[in-house]
């Protein structure tokens, strides 16, 4: 059965839904990382970070492949990449605009 496409992005937007995902996404968008890299940067306990990975997977946002001893993670498509970019420029214009409304009531007589 096929889903439809209100449902497959309410799924992806689930998926992005965690501190730890996003935080993994945005350091694949430098460069693919090692585990233990991952490890290090976001400093959360293996199992945990393991879990988010699976997940990502999962959704199809990351691959991960085993060079040696050691797996590494890096973005599924460049498109990954694009999407935590245009989140910080939505962000970005989102807090601009809350800042010039602060700055404008703190400009005006009570």
């Amino acid at each position: 059965m096929n889903v439809p496409l209100h449902q497959a992005k309410a799924e992806l937007f689930r998926t992005l839904g965690h501190p730890v995902r996003i935080r993994v996404l945005e350091l694949l968008v430098e460069r693919p990382h090692q585990v233990r890299e991952l490890l290090a940067a976001i400093e959360v306990e293996a199992s945990n970070l393991s879990q988010q990975l699976a997940v990502l997977r999962r959704a199809g946002l990351v691959t991960s492949t085993r060079e040696g001893s050691t797996v590494v993670y890096r973005l599924s498509t460049p498109d990954v990449a694009e999407m935590m970019l245009a989140a910080r420029r939505i962000l970005t214009s989102v807090l601009t605009g809350q800042e010039e409304l602060l700055a404008e009531l703190r400009s005006q007589p009570s």
